[in-house]
């Protein structure tokens, strides 16, 4: 089967599962893929197809059966089929009127070339219609969770006004005759949609339902620390296990200590695996969060009718609340016992390791909190190594994971101090260290900080060695362009903007500096950044094989 065939069926389908009734089509070339699903969908379903041969009368004529109460999608060509609909778009913005815009595309290779039929297309509505973007159908397995689910996203968030569904299609655009492809590209069994979500202005909605065997994700609070401690009551009632990252951990309240380190060391024993999750908060820092949600029949997020949290697209349904299950006791026991070996192989890892180590001084750091403190983690590794060693605490734990850039940290850090009026501590690595170290000037006349930076300073990005990149294949490449040393003399940058600087060269000296002072200070511990790639994995298989051993 044609790529571009595959993926027009599935988003035909995946509409009519949405409760898309109309779909207005304009001929066109780029949009024959999906022109030729909707008759199809039309000829044994329950889709009304409606053509059009002008895209502005098309545009108007779904924009009239939205007013009339039902949701309707047109479908045009790229380039200015696509602006012909501005006018209809503009008024469905301008009086709240659904309405989804199915706009074919060329592939980006032809983008820039003077190619026919080609112009930017992607947020041609500015700020009249959101974009959501299609990946480019390719014949690989994992495309069908991928274009159902975005279409979900689309048609939620065109109940509240009109949006873009841009859907780039590479030639041959024609069906060959061959039905083979990598996948199934059915939806799910029973005709619902592969996301179901809750209608916006109707109240709250609850998850009910959800099997014994389920496992609480708990990420960023995103503005909705609530949420998350809601959640986490029905959990402990319900006697489900809670896996917990820093910055949803105060929220999250009784979180297993290492159950970050559990579903990232490697595949999750049996008695482990989980046949519902429930995802509160937006969890960015790990791959082991889409692993366990991959294994679950049911995956509930909480969030928004609109834009919820969902990027391998495997949300079973969006809802605001969710309801306990009759507990299982052995369910919980199991991941107990499961969390305490993998807390006890991280310590006799850390035991049996020279300091210092990131992980040394994520869990020192942790520790030595004061009760009033707040916690400032950089990206990259400071966050990933607290994720993964640090233990539970009851202090508030901030990052900027909003899109987890090493930017602006110093500055975000003496926010936090000056804006709650308690004392921060920042855990940063040495690069978002240097990105912002002009946050370090504060004129005589300001107000400082009562702020302590921890900088974990290994000479360079040591979060690239744990990453694919990192791998000795690329060794030839690696400290050139993702290494990056800097040889940066962090004392004597501090010494320039007049902030104290202490260098700390155990355990001991470290605890010593974290002890709770007014104003702004440098904690800086260096260490080497070779071998933490090999450091990862040799924790990973401690976890292992400590659980084996249960």
């Amino acid at each position: 089967m044609q790529p571009s065939t595959a993926q027009a069926r599935v988003i035909v389908d995946e509409l009519v599962r949405c409760g898309v009734r109309h779909l207005v089509v304009c001929p066109g070339s780029r949009n024959a893929p999906l022109s030729m699903a909707a008759f199809e969908a039309a000829e044994t379903g329950p889709l009304t197809l409606h053509v059009r041969i002008d895209e502005r009368s098309a545009g108007f004529l779904a924009l009239g059966i939205g007013k009339a109460g039902s949701l309707a999608a047109v479908c045009c060509t790229s380039g200015t089929a696509v602006a012909n609909l501005h006018p209809a778009v503009l008024e469905a913005h301008h009086s709240d009127t659904p309405l989804l815009v199915l706009a074919a595309d060329r592939p980006a290779e032809l983008h820039g070339t003077g190619a026919n039929q080609t112009i930017e297309q992607r947020g041609i509505y500015g700020p009249a219609a959101p974009c959501v973007d299609l990946p480019l159908a390719e014949r690989r397995p994992g495309g069908n969770a991928v274009w159902r689910g975005t279409v979900c996203r689309a048609v939620a968030l065109s109940t509240a006004g009109p949006v873009q569904l841009n859907v780039p299609l590479r030639e041959p655009l024609v069906p060959d005759g061959d039905d083979d492809w990598p996948e199934p590209l059915t939806g799910r069994a029973d005709g619902s949609p592969w996301t179901r979500w809750p209608a916006a202005g109707v109240g709250t909605s609850t998850a009910t339902g959800l099997a014994a065997r389920t496992v609480l994700v708990v990420g960023d609070p995103v503005g909705r620390p609530d949420r998350i401690a809601k959640a986490a009551a029905v959990a402990a009632e319900a006697g489900w296990p809670v896996i917990a990252e820093p910055t949803g951990m105060a929220a999250a309240g009784r979180a297993l200590a290492s159950g970050s380190l559990l579903i990232n060391a490697g595949e999750l024993p049996p008695e482990l695996r989980p046949s519902d999750v429930v995802v509160a908060g937006r969890p960015t820092l790990t791959r082991g969060v889409g692993a366990l949600l991959r294994m679950a029949g049911r995956v509930v997020v909480l969030g928004e009718p609109i834009g919820w949290t969902d990027p391998q697209r495997l949300a079973t349904e969006v809802a605001d609340e969710i309801e306990a299950s009759v507990p299982d006791p052995e369910w919980l026991i199991a991941w107990q016992a499961a969390d305490q070996a993998a807390s006890a192989a991280v310590d006799k890892v850390l035991a049996g390791q020279r300091w210092p180590t990131g992980a040394h001084v994520a869990r020192d750091v942790v520790a030595a909190l004061p009760p009033d403190a707040r916690l400032f983690l950089g990206s990259s590794n400071p966050v990933r190594f607290v994720d993964f060693v640090g233990r539970p605490t009851s202090q508030l734990i901030l990052a900027n994971r909003g899109v987890a850039g090493i930017d602006g940290s110093v500055s975000t850090s003496a926010g936090i101090a000056l804006g709650s009026g308690h004392p921060c501590y920042a855990l940063l690595g040495d690069l978002t260290f240097l990105h912002d170290v002009n946050g370090l000037l504060v004129g005589p006349t300001e107000q400082r900080p009562d702020l302590t930076v921890v900088v974990v300073n290994d000479d360079g990005g040591g979060i690239f060695s744990l990453l694919e990149q990192g791998a000795p294949e690329y060794a030839s490449s690696f400290e050139r362009v993702f290494g990056t040393p800097h040889g940066a003399d962090i004392a004597a940058l501090c010494a320039g903007y007049r902030v104290p600087h202490v260098l700390a060269s155990d355990a001991d000296e470290l605890v010593a500096a974290l002890a709770p002072a007014p104003g702004l200070r440098v904690v800086e511990v260096r260490m080497e950044r070779a071998g933490l790639r090999d450091w990862q994995a040799g924790l990973f298989e401690a976890v292992r094989s400590q659980g084996q051993r249960q």
